[in-house]
């Protein structure tokens, strides 16, 4: 099963190799038809550190690194 990449924005680098990355995703409400924005938030492991808030990423799925960790910043979107 192929890994899921998805591109967000960088809302926090505060904590050593972890970024926090909020994706939004938009769609059409089923009843209503009307165009919804959702936000979701994902904790990924950098490990070099290099990137700062605002800056828009691509991560990757992977396997575990910490309790809340599931993701790997894989390059700048």
């Amino acid at each position: 099963m192929p890994k899921r990449i998805l591109q967000g924005t960088v809302t926090s680098n505060k904590n050593p190799q972890t970024l926090t990355v909020s994706v939004e995703r938009r769609f059409t409400h089923p009843v209503l038809k009307k165009t919804i924005r959702k936000s979701k938030k994902y904790h990924a492991h950098d490990e070099v550190g290099s990137f700062n808030v605002g800056d828009k990423v691509s991560i990757q799925e992977c396997a575990p690194k910490s309790k809340t960790k599931r993701w790997e910043v894989i390059a700048t979107a």
